[in-house]
């Protein structure tokens, strides 16, 4: 390996101790599965260079580790939990440290537990390892060292006290949050030498713990910022990288001939073409690339090739989806207009006013600049003033025909009854797949073909590129607030309105409208 260059002489390279590490691998574990079973596990050049030998062999100036952290992105198939596996028994079994203390966690105890079960089948397959460990259900110990591996849950309240060496951390992106990881990393605080090793795919959730790593991992290799004790390690696909090209995908995948093949790739690649909702799987699992979305459902350039121009629609007749969000959150009307072939797509939000900046500062979504560029209205006060919504429905209807709105039938409020008072009918509107499958292959169906025009209203787009498609075992489809990582009421309330237009379009009862009421 050649050494990094630094321009500190605080670090250096040990040449041996990164040897060392390697030769541990291939001389004391094996292979526990597959074809491989029972072979010397000799790391992959990759392995070795990328990961290994800087982890163990860049060193302080007093002689330990520099990495403290050492955040592994890679795709699925390269054997990432079989090299989490090895690295926690270096740490238990030849680093030297007495009373080691090593911890394999994860965001459910069962993927904590799979490191483990590698490590442990390792040591059963080793006469040697064997003379030297005692193998327990849910813990690996070393007598002789007072040493110990252990697998732990995921409830962060229970790990304080410990006095961990030694942090597996696997499939960080599925954390809900970083109480866990902030409660074992500063449980390392009285080791000489404290090694977390996280190891994970990429994933969707960009206000996650594994985006700030991911993010603080690309910043760091970039020169950006400076952080001497972190090592980032990320095998990925780029954004502007074409998914379907085969460069791509030896680009993305460091194992692709050897632990996965390309006849592999090529028969998930067909299948994310087909399959749509396929196509955000195969790109974060196998290519490593953060996406949008858990489960796309549309394609951010087939919305943008949407945008569009709104023209003048004075008059014109339109219906209305309305999706009210908690006092809290943000509420969403969207107006369908059908003119000739298009479908015209009028947006407007609001959110409470009180707190607005500090909110976009915590959610990292510029509420307040929205608000300037007059694509939100925010209400006096810490909730949403519903008056506001009604007024402002009042004046868009002395502009245009709104022949009806939609509302969600379990959210029918005060608001509801009040609009239909003022003369507007109401239709209630289910949020579930009877009601909703109709409507949102719809919407997908005109904007592939360029039937629906939307202006390109930027909250509206952030909606979109936040939502996630939830799939029956019928094949209905819907819009999914639960799988989605931020807001997507504006979609909601699009489906909704483009619900109406197609059932007064068909001049019939749909089936979608489920047992809809109107106020009277």
């Amino acid at each position: 390996m050649t050494p990094q260059t630094n321009s500190s002489s605080e670090f250096w390279y040990d040449e041996e101790a990164a040897e060392r590490a390697v030769r541990f691998f291939s001389t004391c574990l094996t292979h526990s599965k597959g074809e491989l079973a029972g072979q010397p596990l000799t790391l992959s050049d990759w392995q070795a260079e990328r990961i290994i030998r800087p982890m163990f062999g860049w060193k302080r100036a007093d002689g330990s580790r520099r990495y403290r952290t050492v955040y592994v992105e890679i795709p699925r198939k390269a054997g990432k939990t079989t090299i989490a596996a090895g690295v926690a028994l270096y740490l238990l079994l030849a680093d030297g440290e007495k009373g080691a203390e090593v911890y394999s966690a994860a965001a459910d105890r069962d993927q904590a537990g799979l490191a483990f079960e590698i490590a442990r089948e390792m040591v059963n397959a080793s006469p040697a390892l064997e003379k030297r460990v005692k193998a327990y259900k849910r813990a690996l110990t070393v007598p002789s060292t007072a040493s110990s591996y252990k697998v732990l849950s995921a409830e962060a309240y229970t790990k304080h006290g410990l006095n961990a060496s030694g942090i597996i951390f696997d499939e960080v992106h599925a954390q809900p949050d970083r109480e866990l990881w902030d409660v074992l990393n500063t449980s390392t605080g009285a080791r000489r030498q404290p090694l977390t090793f996280a190891i994970t795919t990429a994933g969707f959730d960009r206000h996650s713990l594994c985006y700030e790593l991911h993010e603080h991992a690309v910043k760091v290799n970039a020169g950006i910022v400076q952080d001497d004790s972190f090592l980032g390690v990320i095998f990925a696909a780029d954004d502007a990288d074409d998914w379907k090209d085969p460069a791509t995908w030896r680009k993305a995948h460091p194992g692709l001939g050897t632990s996965v093949q390309e006849s592999y790739f090529e028969q998930e690649c067909k299948k994310a073409i087909a399959m749509p909702s396929y196509e955000n799987t195969f790109r974060r699992l196998l290519l490593n690339q953060w996406t949008e979305q858990d489960t796309r459902w549309l394609s951010m350039d087939v919305w943008d090739a949407c945008a569009g121009d709104i023209p003048e629609l004075e008059g014109a007749t339109c219906y209305a989806g309305l999706d009210l969000s908690t006092t809290t959150d943000i509420s969403a009307l969207v107006l369908a207009f059908p003119v000739g072939g298009t479908v015209y797509l009028m947006p407007f939000f609001w959110v409470p006013g009180e707190n607005m900046a500090k909110r976009a500062k915590k959610d990292r979504v510029p509420y307040d600049v929205w608000a300037k560029q007059g694509f939100i209205e925010p209400t006096d006060g810490s909730v949403i003033d519903y008056d506001t919504i009604r007024l402002r429905i009042g004046e868009l209807a002395e502009r245009y025909h709104i022949k009806e709105i939609a509302i969600d039938r379990w959210n029918a409020t005060q608001l509801a009854t009040q609009l239909a008072g003022d003369s507007f009918e109401i239709v209630g509107f289910g949020q579930g797949f009877a009601s909703m499958s109709a409507p949102t292959k719809e919407l997908e169906k005109r904007l592939l073909g360029k039937e629906i025009a939307h202006g390109g209203n930027p909250v509206l787009r952030w909606m979109a590129s936040n939502v996630a498609a939830e799939q029956d075992a019928a094949g209905n489809i819907k819009p999914s607030k639960a799988k989605s990582t931020e807001r997507i009421d504006g979609i909601v309330a699009g489906v909704m309105a483009l619900g109406r237009l197609i059932s007064n379009e068909d001049d019939q009862t749909s089936a979608y409208d489920d047992g809809a009421f109107t106020f009277v």
